[in-house]
């Protein structure tokens, strides 16, 4: 009898169970939840805790035009642009020890043998050059050639042509004021910063780093530049080179607006001179010196043999003299610089000042023929000259 009692409580309990399962399984009346939806309704993961849905990915449909063109011009040119790191020695304290000095700057490559242009002053006195490319590899740098009167050397690394990303040059003889422009460069040591405005002015003049020079023609720029940015390039929005950024006009030493860029066509003239020869040849009139005056400048000296001497130009005239002291006869020689040719132009262009002179000069070839425009005695006359090199 026990034993019956014990097997009926067992069915009845395993009916209950089942009865209970069903009810948390099944589904609920109308408008009622199951367990299982409670449970999940009261034990969801606080909202800090579930991952966020990943952002869109980049559209560059959703860029402006104005942006796309700066988008464009440095994934054009970035790679072009090499950090440029110099190691010079400089003498410092009572006992005149030499000590090291860092220098930095900016450079762009040129072609794929691993030609680098930059500012003579980023590498002026440095003892090793090490120039970096945008992967981050570094390699030294042989220095080909250097010009002071314009501020541009050539460097050379060994690096492998797939790795060099050359510029393409473009043109600074055509440019507008208000034109848009790019600088990419190393500015404080952060690595192909790109920088952009506007052309501000044309044809300013600044000192040269070579003495009693002034650099022709320079283009002025709005665009942030700062100490690092020197060597890199300045960009139209094709991604052309159209300058190398060389200076700042500032009083704190960073950029106040006010960015100087040799004109690339400057530099097209005058880089495979460097390439070949070190050095750039220009022409030689053969004047050694002459005198500013209100009228002209007035030949001081010319070169014994020169081109200026061969033409027929004039400098001041030499008459030994002598006068009688006595029994005494003494000899001197009397100068008359009123003698001299002064000249006013050269190929048609008024000259004022020695750097005109020399602009107007240099400009040229050895073996060029030059006119230059002198007044002589009164008269305005017009002497051909042959130049001769530099050197």
């Amino acid at each position: 009898m026990v034993q019956r009692q014990v097997f009926l409580l067992c069915v009845l309990s395993a009916l209950v169970g089942a009865s209970a399962a069903l009810y948390v399984t099944g589904e609920p009346e109308p408008g009622r939840m199951t367990v299982a939806q409670e449970l999940g309704q009261t034990r969801s993961a606080p909202a800090s805790l579930v991952p966020a849905a990943p952002p869109p990915a980049p559209d560059h449909k959703d860029l402006t035009e104005e942006e796309l063109v700066h988008v464009r011009v440095y994934e054009a040119v970035n790679r072009s642009v090499v950090n440029i790191s110099t190691l010079s020695l400089q003498t410092n304290g009572l006992f005149m020890f030499e000590v090291p000095a860092e220098g930095a700057g900016s450079g762009v490559v040129i072609d794929k043998q691993g030609r680098i242009v930059t500012n003579f002053h980023v590498i002026e006195d440095a003892r090793q050059v090490q120039v970096t490319l945008f992967d981050g590899t570094s390699y030294d740098a042989e220095l080909l050639g250097i010009d002071q009167n314009t501020d541009v050397a050539v460097l050379q690394i060994k690096a492998p042509s797939e790795s060099l990303f050359p510029v393409v040059f473009g043109d600074s003889s055509n440019l507008l004021v208000g034109q848009r422009v790019y600088a990419i460069g190393n500015p404080f040591g952060l690595e192909r910063t790109l920088s952009t405005g506007i052309i501000a002015s044309l044809n300013r003049r600044l000192p040269s780093p070579m003495r009693d020079r002034r650099m022709e023609h320079m283009i002025q720029i709005d665009a942030d530049i700062n100490p690092g940015n020197s060597g890199g390039p300045l960009l139209d929005t094709s991604g052309r080179m159209i300058g190398i950024n060389q200076a700042i006009a500032s009083r704190t030493q960073e950029s106040a607006g006010i960015g100087f860029a040799i004109p690339i066509n400057t530099v097209a003239r005058i880089v495979p001179q460097l390439i070949q020869n070190g050095r750039v040849v220009r022409g030689d009139i053969g004047i050694v010196s002459v005198s500013p005056t209100p009228h002209g400048l007035r030949i001081v000296q010319l070169a014994q043999g020169g081109a200026a001497e061969r033409a027929g130009l004039r400098g001041p005239k030499f008459e030994r003299r002598q006068r009688r002291q006595g029994p005494i006869v003494f000899e001197y020689t009397e100068v008359d610089r009123t003698a001299a040719d002064l000249i006013v132009g050269v190929d048609g262009t008024p000259v004022k000042t020695v750097e005109e002179l020399l602009a107007a000069v240099e400009s040229h070839e050895p073996g060029d023929k030059v006119t230059v425009h002198i007044v002589r005695d009164g008269r305005q006359m017009a002497v051909p000259v042959v130049l001769d090199g530099d050197d």
